[in-house]
């Protein structure tokens, strides 16, 4: 399955041009914002390979965030080997580095972004968590069941704030507004070719600048899951950016950094694909 969030309703894709709006086809039981669908996950999985009626046009502009209201919503760090290397970091072993992504940087999928002035704007294609489950200090080997769904997402970093410092601020250099974008729709596991195995893209004005493959990460999904709900209480609704593969700018030599007037292009095998557009 696929939903999207437009217009601010939860909405059942049928085609990538035409969905089923929750609220209408379920009479109001769910809907009609996604986290009211998310709240209900269990039940929604239910009714939902039934649900029929009227179809509404997708269209693309009113797409918003999979995931718009996270109770917590964070990023992970150094989950890439090659990644690790560019960056001149240990590769972490029992955990990696976590850090938030405020809720106020969140943004659905096609986008202007208003970079940051005089700032060090990389980019960082990601495989996006939705988490559908309550989730603390779960078994090891079931973080998939806790997780709605997948989604692409971009981890846009101003690398100046992120790393200057006495001490680095990772959560503030990644929350700007727009820095979140995620989208075009979340996709449910079952639906993807191989859900531990996706290739992941990046484009900056057309050009190649990132290429791998999920199951390339350290840390794969369910120990993500698993290893977070450790510490923390996931919640449904709740979102992972789950680490980026190598070919990040500011590791170049010499450092190649978003500039006004390009355009970045993010595409995860089987889910879809974002585009941001950028202004100074």
């Amino acid at each position: 399955m696929k939903l999207a969030n437009h217009n601010s309703r939860a909405v059942i894709l049928t085609s990538e041009t035409e969905g089923i709006d929750v609220a209408t086809a379920s009479e109001g039981r769910f809907g009609p914002e996604i986290q009211d669908v998310y709240d209900q996950w269990d039940d929604f999985l239910t009714w939902a390979p039934n649900a029929s009626g009227d179809t509404v046009a997708i269209d693309p502009a009113q797409l918003g965030a999979v995931s718009p209201r996270p109770l917590q919503s964070m990023g992970v760090g150094l989950n890439y080997a090659e990644h690790v290397t560019e960056s001149g970091f240990d590769t972490p072993d029992k955990l990696p580095p976590v850090f938030p992504k405020f809720q106020s940087s969140l943004s659905g999928p096609y986008t202007t972004v208003t970079l940051v002035p005089g700032g060090d704007n990389d980019w960082e294609a990601e495989l996006v968590i939705v988490i559908g489950r309550t989730a603390h200090n779960i078994a090891a080997g079931t973080g998939w069941d806790y997780v709605a769904g997948v989604t692409v997402g971009q981890d846009i970093s101003e690398r100046k704030i992120q790393l200057e410092g006495p001490a680095p601020q990772f959560g503030l250099g990644k929350s700007y507004p727009g820095y979140s974008p995620q989208g075009p729709w979340l996709v449910t596991p079952d639906e993807l070719p191989n859900r531990d195995d996706l290739e992941i893209t990046c484009t900056l004005d057309d050009e190649v600048v990132q290429s791998g493959r999920t199951s390339q990460m350290l840390f794969d999904v369910p120990s993500l899951v698993e290893k977070l709900s450790e510490i923390l209480t996931l919640s449904p609704g709740d979102v992972i950016y789950s680490g980026t593969p190598s070919g990040v700018g500011f590791t170049r030599e010499p450092p190649k950094l978003i500039q006004p007037g390009q355009v970045l292009v993010s595409t995860i095998e089987g889910i879809g694909t974002i585009r941001q557009e950028f202004v100074g």
